[in-house]
């Protein structure tokens, strides 16, 4: 049986090696790209995404997030980055 990711803000996301992310110009989105399924983001979850580089924390893409954002609690931010990553690394689109 596969143990589930829980994620927590010290972990180092990374899209999986069958995932890419990219712009979609037919969409005019940012979607992620697997084999025999297509995720399309919308204009939050492409920002997050596009963060998602293997090296930065969880904790440290908030905080970009929040310096970006202007006027957003790092509390809510945080809760909101976890809560769009968890479901897609259950699914197996988002490793550490």
């Amino acid at each position: 049986m596969t143990k589930l990711l829980n994620l927590k803000e010290n972990d180092i996301p990374k899209l999986p090696r069958h995932a890419k992310l990219r712009f979609d110009e037919a969409r005019k989105k940012w979607i992620i790209n697997a084999p025999e399924r297509v995720f399309e983001l919308d204009e939050i979850a492409g920002e997050v995404m596009q963060l998602i580089d293997g090296k930065s924390s969880i904790i440290g893409i908030v905080d970009i997030l929040v310096k970006k954002f202007e006027g957003a609690s790092k509390d809510v931010v945080k809760k909101d980055v976890l809560s769009l990553l968890q479901p897609l690394a259950e699914k197996g689109f988002i490793v550490i």
